[in-house]
């Protein structure tokens, strides 16, 4: 870290821009002197600055970008500095209920000195190229959704797509995320995970995308409202097995805030009771003995026979044993095994 220009008093030495001179500060609400920084012109540069968000940068020095904006889930204390600086200063605050952020704003103590543009589903074909226009020419423009980070089924897609293709610099401004707090806080294997979003509404279309994650491995992370949360732990526990363990976050960050953690079983049941609140969902992914029978290769003799359908097709047997293997998970000797003992009780 080095100065470059101005003067300052640091820790109760006077800073100046050809050096450091020893002048105590008075510290009246204080005993006895401690550390005090107080920047007057001084300018820090640690060489990892970022893109330029200081709501301080005049016009003439603006390069015209699009921030994805991360707002709080519930508890407005989690707004970070740089969110409210940027709400403040931004030319175009675009946002997925304009009352909502109306409300944020007003909580944050922040006034928006920009526009204000509604940017949702309904309109974000159109509204993304306008915003991209803005950006273009030279502006900044911030994307916020109702909480957390755009994009994450949320709006916003649309104008990053755009952006990049049109070569305009996007950015993003991180803050509260509801899947990773929901991930942290399950209690489940996070090393590896995906994140699923809403599952469909409709019954087949649900369990059609049910069956695809029968054998996934990974975590996963679903959001849901909690009218439906009961039928959609019901359509995970018949999919995936009432023993599988889970995880409902609800209210995350705000004052009754809860995660309840079990079987999808128990879970349906303590739905039943009824849930209110955001939430999001959390489910481990599937053991290597679901996965096995996932694809129906959970015993012996579905392997052993799953290796001889293979040769009857004119794969050789070595392919078709590790194939077999890949496909259950499991060792190629233990197929091989399998295959030997089948042929050994031969008569």
């Amino acid at each position: 870290m080095r100065a470059l220009a101005g003067e300052g008093v640091l820790g109760g030495i006077q800073c100046h821009a050809g050096g450091l001179s020893p002048t105590p500060i008075p510290q009246p609400w204080a005993s006895s002197y401690a550390p005090l920084l107080i920047w007057e012109d001084v300018q820090v540069a640690t060489g990892n600055e970022g893109p330029n968000l200081d709501p301080g940068t005049g016009p003439e020095h603006k390069i015209g970008q699009v921030v994805l904006a991360a707002t709080p889930l519930g508890n407005d204390h989690d707004a970070s500095p740089r969110l409210r600086a940027l709400l403040a200063t931004a030319d175009v605050v675009a946002a997925e209920d304009t009352r909502r952020l109306r409300r944020l704003v007003s909580a944050l103590g922040v006034e928006i000195s920009g526009r204000v543009l509604s940017y949702h589903d309904a309109n974000e074909r159109e509204r993304a190229v306008e915003l991209v226009d803005i950006a273009a020419a030279g502006g900044t423009v911030i994307v916020v959704t109702d909480a957390g980070m755009p994009i994450v089924s949320d709006p916003g897609f649309r104008v990053v797509s755009e952006a990049v293709a049109r070569g305009v610099h996007v950015t993003a401004l991180p803050g509260p995320s509801a899947v990773l707090t929901a991930l942290a806080l399950s209690g489940l294997a996070v090393d590896r995970f995906c994140f699923e979003g809403f599952l469909p509404r409709k019954a087949g279309e649900r369990s059609t995308r049910l069956r695809e994650l029968i054998d996934e491995p990974r975590t996963m992370v679903f959001f849901e409202a909690p009218h439906r949360l009961e039928v959609m732990l019901r359509a995970l526990a018949e999919s995936l097995g009432s023993g599988r363990q889970a995880a409902v976050c609800r209210e995350l960050t705000k004052t009754y805030e809860e995660v309840k953690r079990g079987a999808l079983g128990d879970l349906v049941q303590w739905a039943e009771l009824g849930v209110r609140g955001e939430i999001t969902v959390v489910v481990s992914g599937a053991s290597a003995e679901e996965r096995r029978a996932a694809v129906g290769l959970d015993t012996e003799e579905a392997q052993v026979e799953a290796v001889l359908a293979r040769e009857g097709h004119g794969v050789d047997r070595r392919t078709a044993i590790a194939e077999v293997a890949k496909a259950a998970g499991i060792p190629r000797r233990v197929v091989y095994d399998a295959v030997v003992k089948r042929k050994d009780a031969k008569p």
